[in-house]
């Protein structure tokens, strides 16, 4: 044990499950022909495609039968996803307004995101702003949750989109999604959710947030990287971001991998049962996070007086930098994260803590530790040990003016 790496970074990626890279093989020794040929090797893999594809709309909550049955458009991962949010539904919220008044300006409509997103959706919006939409960040409180009284009053504003994640992706803290889309249903603006971190951690239910749109990507819960979802509610409108094909009714036109949609549904599948499997995490993180905090008095929980994901803890050491301290426990065979993966080769300080309200002691030395389900009780105690050792190693070191 005390020689052993051990993996604390599933909220960037997760190990893939042996079933699932199974399926997957399976998939590609059958093998699997275009699902766009209307031969018949291209219609049988056509078929098991749109079975996976009705899978996953019933295990997430969307509508899969009849007239008004929702869409999962597949992407390659959650940028694309949050990407084709973002653009599809604000150009065609936008397209439906310049029809009805040709004069209208796109500096007169909001396109509302929170100041905690991720990368990919702060940048889509900043892509939004240059291209004339008047873009707001929402602010968040001292733990990390969506202002709903500043939402309350920004709506008041003409308002095209506003996209709020389910939960975050360096805290873990949970947002009030559901909250947000009747509060957007009222004003008739179309509300997106980047619920990456959420899928196959949390019970999420499409028909139950009431958002237009959510997204996800396999990777997060031990499924295949590179294939990804956006749920889209009967009768949006999604303006394309690619061209050149008819696949996916246009929306996203590019040949489907048969193995990929298996392999995400095979994952979603292993997280069926979602108490069994995350109830022992969430006590795990509990055990790491207390036995750190006796360690290390004036270590700091960053969201820990709110709801979060069940394995999530970002934790702060006030006077140990933050990169030294992953680099010394990468040395010490501990993979742990300072934030997103998508921002992970800037040294600039996590714009999530500062929307937050944090002191900058405090941003500077935070950790995210993201559990995974393997994880035994034994292991975390070592991860305990191993951190707490480095960390107190690093601040002997600055105290004795030693850089690190």
């Amino acid at each position: 044990m005390k020689n052993s790496f051990i993996y604390l970074d599933n909220n960037s990626t997760t190990p893939i499950d042996p079933a699932v890279a199974k399926v997957i093989s399976d998939c590609y020794s059958t093998p699997y022909f275009n699902p766009a040929s209307q031969h018949r090797p291209g219609q049988i893999a056509r078929g098991t495609l749109e079975k996976s594809r009705t899978a996953i709309l019933e295990m997430l909550g969307a509508r899969f039968r009849g007239m008004d049955t929702d869409s999962l458009i597949t992407t390659s991962g959650g940028t694309e996803s949050n990407n084709l949010a973002l653009f599809g539904l604000t150009l065609g919220a936008w397209q439906k307004i310049v029809l009805a008044n040709p004069s209208a300006k796109r500096s007169d409509y909001q396109v509302i995101v929170s100041a905690i997103e991720h990368p990919s959706v702060i940048g889509t919006a900043e892509e939004l702003a240059r291209q004339g939409f008047d873009v707001r960040k929402l602010p968040v409180d001292k733990f990390g949750v969506i202002r709903l009284d500043v939402l309350d009053e920004w709506l008041l504003r003409p308002s095209l989109l506003v996209s709020i994640m389910l939960a975050n992706n360096e805290t873990g803290v949970i947002q009030p999604v559901p909250k947000v889309a009747e509060m957007c249903r009222t004003k008739q603006v179309l509300m997106h959710t980047d619920a990456v971190q959420a899928v196959g951690k949390l019970p999420v239910n499409f028909a139950q947030t009431g958002v237009d749109a959510l997204s996800f990507t396999a990777h997060k819960f031990c499924g295949p990287r590179g294939i990804g979802g956006l749920i889209l509610k009967h009768g949006v409108t999604l303006q394309p971001t690619l061209f050149g094909g008819f696949q996916q009714m246009a929306r996203r036109p590019g040949t489907e991998d048969v193995a990929l949609m298996k392999g995400m549904e095979t994952a979603l599948r292993l997280f069926a049962d979602l108490p069994s499997r995350y109830e022992p995490v969430a006590r795990l993180r509990d055990l790491l996070e207390s036995n750190l905090c006796h360690e290390i008095p004036d270590a700091a929980v960053i969201g820990g007086g709110t709801t979060r994901l069940p394995n999530t803890l970002n934790i702060a050491f006030p006077g140990v930098n933050r990169q030294a301290l992953l680099m010394s426990l990468d040395l010490a065979g501990i993979a742990v994260s300072t934030g997103s993966a998508c921002a992970s080769g800037s040294s600039e300080l996590s714009p999530v803590l500062l929307a937050m309200g944090l002191q900058n002691r405090l941003i500077e030395s935070a950790v995210r530790i993201s559990l995974g389900v393997t994880h035994t009780e034994s292991e975390i105690l070592e991860v305990c040990r191993r951190i707490s050792s480095a960390a107190k190693d690093l601040r002997q070191s600055n105290s004795l003016g030693i850089s690190s």
